[in-house]
């Protein structure tokens, strides 16, 4: 019988975690004597309660070893339940928000999308704009251990690929993944750090240089004003690039290199080619702006990097309304965000590996058209790839699309016009934030949508987070027969 216990004494653990996180917005608050601090006091009280009280009933049942159901499970199960409990502060906080808006900002924190149904931000209490920005960062770290340990031990979307580079789990899937997130803990706050202190060193002040830190490097893209890091136009935005990118890279290469292995990270492909593509596209855009709409060249490049970047990755964050530089930047923009960044980083979307092995294998079938008698084998890094990989891959593109698909008609189906609909599609599933149109484009929101439309924007967001096939596979029966 397939027993529950071990995963919801995980997940009752991680909510407790979650509530006591809380006490730190609740002290800020109590600091700045601002009368807003109950509300984390209460919603603290809730969770850790809840989360310990699950704890405790399944504790009879802990175990080294998860099976691979009880592995998808909690996977799914950990992205589900935190939202359900983030979200307390906004129901009950300054926002008042109902909790079909309360939960779809949980769910964008914690899947680090970045899309947001709050306006206002600026005269909202400082605990709360924290408490957004510490949810991101969570989330950051927490999808970097779920694609190092959980979806190469789930083979999902190919990324079991990555099994051999130094994080096979060999099956014991929670000890391998405590330890995991230890080594990546401390070079994810080391990170985050050292961009607070670079953002503070180019004008930001110190709370929004904080926060912005914060869902940088886990490239989220919340922000602590309406105008997004519209307010910090200039040196500001260099600065951000340079840790969007970095955030964006895989963790396990700094992880190598703070052991004194640095050829792993110079001689990987996909960041060659990640960092190739952003060049290209930024070039692209600035020559564009320059040709196009005469910009100044300074400008044209900063604000191409910027955006680039911030798309790419996944992270959000606007600068300005690039609608405004003309339809090309807006269709390119459209696809720059179904690229992603690297595996095993905090970024999102599709990831540059899977391009890789695709025209990998395309190219594989090109030969074997000139030369039908011949061997062909798609390689990786120089490594022949099985057909178990090549699959995986394959499916997830196919699910992807036909996902984006079926979002994008059940949003048209909810009223929202074509753009809309297909660019929010785009936006949750992929985890890229903004989408495109006057509502919830880059100097928009989410806000207006109807509650329909959010309920599905925030499924399509976790199945996103989760790479498709994590979620998928348990809606069919025979996951719940074995």
């Amino acid at each position: 019988m397939f027993d529950l216990r071990p995963v919801g004494y995980v997940i009752g653990l991680l909510v407790a975690v979650l509530g006591a996180t809380m006490l730190l917005p609740m002290a800020l608050d109590i600091y700045q004597g601002n009368g807003h601090w109950d509300v984390f006091f209460q919603s603290a009280v809730i969770s850790t309660l809840s989360g310990g009280l699950i704890a405790l009933a399944c504790a009879n049942g802990v175990e080294d070893r998860l099976s691979i159901q009880q592995t998808f499970v909690l996977t799914t199960g950990v992205w589900l339940a935190l939202p359900v409990f983030a979200a307390l502060p906004f129901v009950l906080g300054a926002t008042e928000a109902r909790y079909v808006d309360a939960f779809f900002e949980a769910m964008s924190g914690l899947t680090t999308t970045g899309a947001t149904v709050f306006s206002g931000l600026d005269s909202l209490p400082q605990g709360l704009l924290l408490w957004r920005s510490m949810l991101q960062w969570f989330g950051g770290v927490g999808i970097i251990v779920v694609a190092m340990v959980f979806l190469p031990e789930l083979r999902v979307g190919g990324m079991q690929i990555f099994r051999s580079e130094a994080f096979d789990t060999g099956g014991k899937v929670l000890p391998r993944a405590v330890e995991i997130a230890s080594h990546i803990s401390w070079i994810y706050l080391v990170l985050t750090v050292i961009c607070a202190l670079s953002y503070n060193a180019v004008g930001l002040p110190p709370f929004d240089a904080l926060n912005h830190a914060l869902t940088t490097i886990a490239t989220g893209g919340f922000s602590t004003h309406d105008a997004s890091f519209g307010l910090y136009q200039g040196v500001p935005e260099y600065v951000a690039a340079v840790f969007m990118i970095l955030a964006s890279l895989p963790f396990v290469r700094y992880v190598q290199l703070l052991a004194g292995q640095a050829r792993p990270m110079l001689r990987d492909s996909q960041v060659h080619i990640y960092l190739a593509t952003i060049a290209v596209f930024v070039l692209v855009i600035a020559a564009f702006r320059v040709i196009a709409n005469g910009d100044q060249y300074e400008r044209a490049f900063r604000e191409g990097i910027f955006n680039v970047t911030s798309i790419i990755s996944g992270t959000g964050y606007s600068s300005v309304d690039y609608q405004l530089w003309g339809n090309f930047p807006v269709v390119l923009f459209f696809f720059i965000g179904l690229i992603g960044g690297c595996a095993g980083s905090t970024s999102c979307s599709i990831k540059i590996f899977r391009y890789q092995l695709l025209f990998s294998a395309i190219l594989v079938q090109i030969k074997k058209i000139y030369a039908p008698h011949g061997f062909f084998q798609p390689r990786y890094q120089g490594r022949p790839v099985d057909d178990e990989v090549l699959s995986s891959v394959m499916s997830f593109f196919v699910y992807f699309v036909v996902t984006l698909g079926t979002i994008t008609v059940l949003l048209g189906a909810t009223g929202l016009d074509a753009t809309t609909a297909l660019s929010g599609a785009a936006a949750t599933l992929a985890n890229i934030g903004p989408g495109l149109g006057d509502q919830i484009g880059p100097s928009g929101n989410f806000a207006g949508l109807n509650d329909t439309a959010k309920w599905i924007m925030s499924a399509a967001m976790l199945i996103g987070r989760l790479e498709l096939m994590a979620v998928y596979v348990m809606l069919t029966l025979q996951f719940w027969r074995v």
